[in-house]
């Protein structure tokens, strides 16, 4: 049976509302789980996890300062570390060797009870070594996990060398909207918006579901939104691609956009309508 007593974590994310957002994720899958403290890069993780000494980190890789990566060298020889980061080009499969877990943000929530299984598994693993193991000078459990810690070393040495040798990082482009709602901060994959519309002052978000204000420009979306996933249809409006359903005229012969389950229509200006020059 797998030991259920309390667990210490610590979430590292230089984004306070990712660290708010996994805060929640894992009081769900985890409720005995206690989060004893919370860092926003690795430079202030690693001294974090020294004075509190969490069984388990929950580790973003892309943060200002020291990375994921770089803090990953010191931090994995006293706790279990799971990397949470929304980009697989860091090789996330190579994590899944046992020393480690990752996990792809938006966090799934099977992938997550998975994660919190097998993490209760070898923190049961371990207390139990440890209880047999006491009183002698080096246990077991210790070789076992300067090992662990010695092939983390060398995976992620490898995997920082491999970028070093890219002559260029890939764009790494806007998966979150933030939005204020009421008193709360609503977090927004760009998977479930449909477009965008802006006026003088505020934005608009349209989803499926609803429809939020927020401050940042057309102009300053579009320079971080994957440029294959939305276009620029209009000086006010950008649009998901796949969310589009068919391009018409109007009795003006003006170039209207149709969108999948939705009435609405959106005006293409001219400047622009060389995005459909099928019609």
């Amino acid at each position: 049976m797998v030991d259920q007593r309390k667990a210490t974590a610590l979430i590292v994310d230089d984004e306070a509302p990712m660290r708010d957002y996994l805060r929640t994720v894992l009081a769900n899958a985890w409720p005995e789980l206690i989060i004893i403290g919370e860092a926003a890069n690795g430079i202030a993780a690693i001294e974090e996890a020294d004075q509190l000494k969490p069984d388990l980190i929950f580790l973003d890789i892309r943060m200002p300062g020291k990375n994921g990566l770089e803090a990953a060298l010191e931090l994995t020889r006293q706790s279990q570390v799971v990397f949470v980061t929304a980009y697989n080009e860091y090789a996330v499969d190579a994590f899944d060797r046992g020393a480690v877990d990752y996990l792809l943000k938006p966090v799934d929530p099977e992938r997550l009870q998975k994660t919190v299984l097998r993490l209760q598994e070898r923190l049961a693993e371990k207390r139990a070594q440890t209880a047999t193991t006491n009183n002698v000078k080096v246990s077991d459990d210790e070789m076992n996990h300067a090992a662990q810690s010695q092939q983390m070393k060398q995976l992620l040495q490898q995997i920082m060398a491999q970028q070093l040798q890219q002559v260029a990082p890939p764009r790494q482009y806007l998966r979150w909207i933030q939005a204020s709602v009421g008193n709360a901060l609503r977090m927004i994959s760009t998977n479930e918006i449909v477009f965008f519309r802006s006026d003088d002052k505020y934005t608009l978000v349209q989803t499926d579901q609803a429809e939020y204000l927020i401050r940042k420009t057309l102009k300053e979306l579009e320079d971080e939104l994957d440029p294959d996933e939305f276009w620029r249809i209009h000086r006010s409006t950008l649009v998901r691609v796949t969310a589009i359903a068919e391009v018409t005229r109007d009795f003006k012969g003006k170039q209207m956009l149709g969108l999948k389950g939705r009435s609405e229509k959106l005006e293409i200006s001219r400047n622009h309508a060389y995005l459909f020059q099928q019609m």
